[in-house]
């Protein structure tokens, strides 16, 4: 409506056509602002990955009194650090790491996620319990009872008992995670399942699971970084330099009294592709299951 229409048209629709430009106003202001504030922390958010990168790419010499863009582009520091720190053979020891641990955690917490949600069996909330119960432990608190564990079991100083201690810390919330989805998921699909002669674990291999794939590629990617970017029990339950996984073996290119930022922003650049090859691969599923059961308690 025109300002002249607004003029002569009657007072009650003039006044309710002024409240909705006002509230479209309003309404437009309020976006404008919303995508202000995501750009600027999206900027704060990836500034640090920037300038890892690009601190990667300069010398030494040039890496703090200067601007952000390198002026002379060099590859050495990505030499150095694949050479000096022996990348190649600790990236492939936390490749193998993860991938066990991953797969693992998945296979046991999907199947537990689903007995929870779905099966009726004795003790079965008192179990439940117990185990969210874990989750409320940090993990400062349960260094030592592991070590000495594993130490019994002749498994520390092992890339075998480093995994097993993952997967033990891992299912907790991974089971958790899995039982807000498959609860999600209409029950009338699993009971014609029955109704046709599937069994138990037919019924959740073929129907359920499948349904849950968002749930699934959620738990890959917070496994998969937990996995591949922890650092404090890799560190303690693991000393020979031989088995260390990436991390550790990252930490010690910071020196004590100096350090070559250069070669230790590489190794971290490094490390980081991994994790961002993963999430490229499920952002879909990934963002997805954050709609869906991912935040249902």
């Amino acid at each position: 409506m025109s300002t002249k229409e607004l003029v002569a048209a009657p007072p009650a629709v003039a006044a309710i056509v002024t409240r909705r430009r006002h509230r479209g106003a309003r309404h437009h202001a309020f976006r404008t602002l919303g995508y202000v504030v995501l750009i600027l922390l999206s900027l704060i958010s990836v500034f640090p990955f920037l300038w890892m990168l690009m601190t990667s790419l300069r010398q030494s010499s040039t890496v703090f009194g200067s601007s952000l863009i390198p002026q002379h582009v060099t590859f050495a520091a990505y030499r150095t650090a694949w050479n000096q720190a022996d990348l190649p053979r600790h990236f492939l020891i936390s490749l193998g790491i993860t991938a066990v641990t991953v797969a693992a955690v998945v296979f046991l917490a999907t199947l537990a996620g689903y007995s929870f949600a779905r099966l009726s069996f004795p003790g079965k909330r008192v179990i439940y319990l117990t185990l969210l119960t874990t989750m409320m432990l940090p993990a400062t608190a349960v260094i030592v009872p592991l070590f000495l564990e594993l130490k019994q079991l002749t498994l520390i100083n092992t890339v075998q008992g480093l995994i097993l201690v993952y997967i033990g810390t891992s299912l907790p919330f991974a089971m958790f995670l899995m039982r807000a989805f498959f609860e999600t998921l209409p029950s009338e699909l699993g009971d014609a399942a029955r109704v046709d002669g599937a069994g138990e674990f037919r019924t959740f291999w073929s129907v359920m699971l499948p349904l849950a794939g968002p749930g699934v590629a959620t738990l890959v990617i917070f496994q998969f970084m937990f996995t591949w970017n922890e650092f404090l029990l890799a560190n303690t339950l693991v000393q020979s330099p031989n088995n260390l996984p990436l991390q550790p073996v990252l930490f010690s290119l910071a020196g004590k009294y100096t350090t070559n930022w250069p070669v230790l922003t590489a190794a971290l650049t490094i490390s980081v592709v991994p994790i961002v090859l993963v999430y490229v691969r499920m952002q879909r599923q990934f963002v997805a299951g954050l709609t869906m059961g991912a935040v249902k308690t």
